[in-house]
């Protein structure tokens, strides 16, 4: 039965809990907990955190996949199964880039319908004779999970395909989500049998199992897991339409490192998570990284390659069964042009049919002389629109071949059948051009494969591969291996004229030509093979994770929204019962507080004090042992005006740059510069890019230009500050001043303007005045406040403070931060601050009476 520590992740798809009774046996594990897995599968409140290291020491990895690299098929003489590995899987090729003595353990499901009273004992021969842990899906949750959720939602989706009609069958359907999230639970208990947590590496597969990493994270904190998507990830207008996109998003976060085959897909998925979830990535020597609380996911680009030795064993089977002679006889005196597709909706086949069609009809020469050989794989999915793409492609090649045709001569010929790799293998030998036209793919292997095969066997016991080394491609832009083949005809095939074009080019094209585009193509197949692919993702992936064990880590979140901070191990949440401690024993206390998103929520649109805020200010600055101060970037007349009620309260604006003790006293100007020129340089600048920039403001202040595109375009607006930021350095760079980004903004000031500055002056004057500080809380969440963190520490080596003094330097929200401590939101600042006020000395009558009256 499922555990009862995930129900809130199958309530979440569901809204009730999936009837999945299905009791397996379960395998022996190693284990770094005390217990066994039967007590982990328990309801429980914590996860895994491997705080105890394993006391067996070996890396392995445990590969997971909707399907394993096996092959099975039932005996006829005892009606027992029989199993052998699949070669051409992908799945098993990559290990030859994994290390010689790292262990491999395979998690996925079979091809065939294994009975339930077969189960265990299947499972028992996979797991002793290959290493493979089948995971058995129940009937009624297969065909939901991958007819249903997988090919029905995901897949189209990903290949840019919205349901715009209930006709299509792809409107969302809650209980397919809800079978994709069980079956996904079923992968990963499979997991939990085996896995060794504190040594294991896990390398999740493609689209199929995109919320498992939830799953393993919430289970073990500090599990080093990677994924890696082999189907293209659509823009963030597509995949926005998902009803459940934030839910995937946010356990594909739940990785160490996230592997795609091209920049265009990370860049569409670094978009998602951008406009979604408000993450922006960051480039750190030329790797990709996204901050998410605490942790840096690694995003991985890197197209997957073939399986070299797997390929030429190939050839040297065909050249024997004389696979490759056979067809140089039957296609002597043709130049063959060859597809290999799947029957599929994305491949584009007929697409591909009718620029054959406009090669024979513009030029003439090719006709009975080209040929077409177009093998088509059977599908893989079902449907209605598989039916009609069929037809219609059966329909084209006899059209085609009635037109052009002659005695003897097909200009179009189909393979519509299972074509086995020997005889593929035999296609791509004796063709001139390789055509793909799908108009959306994943990575495509098929140009590998040629330029591969064109290539030969090195060895001298071939006899059908000689002669000049030569090979021509015309392949889609949208296909994930387009832009590792620079030598090739890259095509939108949607324009079928030109697609034309680009085959009569291909194979009117010198050879001389043909033979220096092969060799390229050819030097980046065979360096960049899938060794090199699985060897490279391995390598990240430690790298990613090397400071698992250097960092403290807990889970918090419910359902999908779960999600592991990682801080430094002295960083913690702001324990009450422990600042008002140091707060009543103190005898001369600084409170400095930032103002926006501290004590005022960032999102809200009255940003004037609450009187509930005002009240607290009052008693503390009441209390005679207290220096409050608000420290705060906006400008001193909205301080002003916000906080006359509080009359003791000192108030720094514009980061410093103005600052006065109390509302008695006259402003300061701190500040080491009065010249403003500079601004007469900056506004234009940036009135450009507000012109330019919809949603997006300018704020002038006394000391400052401020430029915010919180209202903006999410994508637009960072780039567009990004650009303004390199601008305004440029012109700006003889001037006292410094150009800042922020939270949705970008800032110029004056050079020697910071918070730090302002709480040096604060201390330095409270020492001054014989008040040396032995209590400081310095609450902010910006990255201005940064500044105050800092300097807390510099002043304690400075005699500024005293060693003895209690410092609480405190950032709002769990992110990685100079403070040593943390409160979850303005809510928990205004109650810890409360909690203050109570401690604090009662109020003479008379001040008593001042604040009543100036509230």
């Amino acid at each position: 039965m499922i555990s009862r520590s995930y129900t809130n992740l199958l309530d979440l798809a569901s809204g009730n809990f999936p009837a999945m009774e299905v009791k397996r046996k379960r395998f022996p594990r190693i284990m770094t907990v005390p217990g066994d897995v039967g007590e982990l599968d328990d309801d429980q409140a914590y996860s895994v955190t491997s705080e105890n290291p394993s006391s067996i020491s070996s890396d392995r990895m445990i590969i997971v996949a909707n399907q394993l690299p096996l092959r099975a098929k039932r005996r006829e003489n005892d009606n027992s199964w029989s199993f052998n590995w699949n070669e051409d899987s992908l799945l098993l090729q990559l290990k030859s880039g994994l290390p010689e003595d790292m262990e491999i353990l395979y998690v996925g499901s079979l091809k065939v319908d294994i009975q339930p009273d077969e189960q265990d004992e299947v499972s028992q021969v996979l797991l002793e004779k290959f290493k493979c842990i089948p995971t058995f899906l129940p009937p009624h949750v297969l065909e939901k999970f991958y007819d249903g959720f997988c090919k029905r939602h995901l897949w189209p989706l990903f290949h840019y395909m919205l349901p715009y009609s209930a006709d299509q069958k792809g409107r969302f359907d809650r209980s397919m989500w809800e079978a994709y999230v069980s079956a996904n639970k079923l992968f990963f208990q499979k997991v939990v049998e085996v896995i060794n947590p504190d040594d294991d590496y896990i390398w999740i597969h493609d689209y199929h199992l995109m919320v498992m990493p939830t799953f393993l994270r919430r289970r073990f904190n500090r599990v080093k897991m990677g994924f890696f998507l082999h189907s293209p990830f659509p823009s963030s207008e597509i995949y926005r339409t998902l009803p459940v996109r934030e839910e995937i998003l946010k356990a594909l976060l739940n990785s160490d490192i996230i592997g795609f085959h091209t920049f265009d897909y990370a860049r569409h998925f670094l978009s998602c998570c951008s406009r979604m979830l408000g993450l922006e990535y960051q480039s750190k020597r030329g790797y990709l990284g996204l901050e998410y609380y605490g942790r840096t996911i690694g995003i991985k680009i890197m197209p997957v390659g073939i399986h070299m030795t797997r390929i030429e064993s190939v050839m040297r089977l065909a050249d024997k069964e004389f696979k490759t002679r056979e067809l140089t006889q039957q296609f002597a005196g043709k130049t063959v042009l060859l597809g290999v597709d799947d029957m599929d909706i994305f491949k584009g086949i007929n697409l591909k049919l009718l620029a054959m069609e406009q090669v024979l009809e513009q030029h003439p020469k090719w006709q009975g002389k080209a040929v077409l050989v177009q093998i088509v794989n059977p599908a893989r999915g079902k449907g209605r629109d598989l039916e009609e793409i069929e037809d219609e492609i059966k329909e084209s090649c006899r059209r085609i071949n009635k037109e052009y045709g002659d005695s003897g001569y097909e200009p179009i010929v189909l393979l519509d059948r299972h074509v086995p790799i020997t005889e593929r293998v035999a296609y791509y030998s004796i063709a001139e051009c390789v055509v793909v036209t799908a108009v959306r793919d994943g990575m495509n292997l098929t140009p590998y494969e040629y330029v591969v095969c064109r290539q030969g066997i090195s060895s001298q016991e071939s006899s059908n591969f000689h002669g000049p080394k030569k090979s021509m491609l015309v392949i889609s832009e949208f296909i994930g291996c387009s832009p590792s083949l620079s030598g090739a005809f890259r095509i939108n095939p949607w324009n079928v004229e030109r697609t034309a074009e680009a085959l009569n080019e291909a194979i009117s094209m010198a050879d001389t030509e043909k033979q220096l585009r092969h060799e390229k193509h050819y030097r980046y197949v065979a360096t960049h093979d899938v060794a090199y692919w699985s060897r490279s993702f391995l390598q990240d992936m430690e790298r990613t994770c090397s400071d698992h064990f250097r960092r403290r880590c807990w889970g918090i979140g419910f359902s999908f929204g779960f999600r592991v901070v990682a801080l430094d191990p002295n960083f913690r949440k702001l324990s009450v019962d422990t600042i008002l401690s140091a707060y009543s024993k103190a005898e001369s206390r600084a409170i400095l507080l930032d103002y926006d998103g501290t004590v005022m929520p960032q999102n809200s649109i009255n940003k004037s004090p609450s009187q509930q805020v005002i009240s607290i200010l009052n008693t503390l600055c009441a209390d005679s042992k207290n220096v409050v101060f608000i420290v705060s970037g906006r400008g001193r007349d909205s301080l002003s005006k916000w906080f006359r009620p509080c009359k003791k309260l000192g108030i720094a604006a514009e980061h410093g740059y103005l600052l006065r003790q109390s509302q008695d006293e006259e402003w300061k100007i701190c500040g080491q510069s009065s010249d403003f020129g500079w601004m007469q340089i900056a506004e234009p600048v940036m009135n450009l890019y507000t012109e330019a920039t919809d949603g997006s403001s300018i704020e002038r202040k006394e000391s400052a230009l401020v430029w915010q595109y919180r209202d903006a375009d999410p994508g637009f607006g960072s780039s567009q500050a990004k650009e303004m930021l390199d601008h305004l350095e440029s012109v700006l760079a003889n001037e006292p001043v410094a150009v800042k980004s922020g939270q949705f903004i970008v800032e110029v000031k004056p050079q020697g303007v910071t918070k730090g500055l302002v709480a040096e002056k604060i201390f330095s004057t409270m020492a001054e005045d014989g008040k040396l500080a032995d209590f400081v809380l310095c609450i902010g969440d910006d990255r201005s406040d940064e500044d105050m963190f800092e300097i807390i520490g510099n002043a304690l080596s400075s005699n500024i403070l005293s060693s003895s003094t209690s410092v609480f330097a405190c950032t709002v929200g769990q992110k990685p931060s100079k403070a040593k401590y943390y409160l979850d939101d303005t809510a928990e600042v205004i109650s810890m601050l409360e909690y203050l006020t109570e401690a604090s000395c009662p109020l003479p009558s008379s001040d008593n009476e001042d604040g009543e009256n100036a509230s």
